[in-house]
């Protein structure tokens, strides 16, 4: 039985991988900042599946979380097979309005966090000749969009780097590229999503069993949907200009900075 860590396991994007992945027979290794909340998780899942779920309480915006979920990756006696790193924020406000703090908390998670674990995690898997790690970003990578999507354009090109590195070990490194998702994110960070069209939003299971089978398939980039397919497209072809005042517009009514 092979087992996965799941960053910011609790809710939305990663507590859609924790059931998926549960149910198809893996333990787990639950990250998160809420200690109760992982407990709830980890009965839940155990008892519903019959498989082990360990608690790691561990806050990745600071250095002593970030270690604490590295070396558990990097413990060779009971190895992880497969790292979802999801955990991640938005900021509200355009650039200038959110402090320098809270800017340099989200490249904390959502960049060095996820160098140095996937780093931890493909050293040991590289070792055993297999594994595989999924790096969840955002379609907001491919738009020009504040410091939300610069972090997640940063998230793809590190990971289809690391894959082409990586090639031939075993290893597979796949980043995950959602649009609108219906999570808590959203509500966490104060957005409002009422205007956002319904075609626009994914389902977090549907999008988790489409991003597995791409890891399957050897993909280094999902995009699990074809509607958003489809967007990225014509983001490829748009002129650069017009398509950043589109999404400076878009972005600063319904998303993340």
């Amino acid at each position: 039985m092979t087992t996965a860590l799941i960053t910011g396991s609790t809710a939305g994007i990663g507590a859609a991988f924790a059931r998926r992945l549960a149910a198809d027979g893996h333990n787990l290794v639950l990250v998160a900042r809420d200690t109760e909340r992982l407990a709830e998780q980890a009965t839940e899942l155990h008892d519903r599946h019959g498989i082990e779920a360990e608690v790691l309480t561990a806050d990745l915006a600071t250095d002593d979380g970030i270690e604490t979920v590295a070396r558990r990756l990097s413990d060779r006696r009971n190895p992880v097979d497969l790292l979802i790193n999801n955990a991640g924020f938005g900021n509200k406000g355009r650039y200038l309005e959110v402090s320098m703090a809270d800017e340099l908390t989200m490249l904390k998670v959502h960049c060095e966090a996820v160098l140095r674990l996937t780093s931890a995690a493909t050293a040991a898997m590289r070792e055993r000749g297999r594994g595989g790690v999924v790096n969840v970003a955002s379609v907001a990578a491919f738009v020009p969009r504040g410091t939300y999507g610069a972090s997640k354009a940063w998230v793809v090109q590190f990971t289809q780097g690391a894959a082409r590195d990586l090639a031939g070990t075993g290893v597979r490194l796949m980043a995950l590229a959602p649009g609108f998702v219906r999570t808590e994110f959203h509500q966490r960070a104060g957005m409002d999503t009422e205007n956002i069209p319904n075609w626009m939003w994914l389902d977090a299971d549907k999008l988790v069993a489409a991003a597995l089978a791409d890891l399957a398939r050897g993909k280094s980039l999902s995009i699990p949907d074809p509607r958003y397919k489809a967007l990225m497209g014509v983001v490829k072809v748009a002129p650069r200009g017009l398509l950043g005042g589109i999404t400076s517009k878009t972005g600063r009514k319904y998303g993340p900075q």
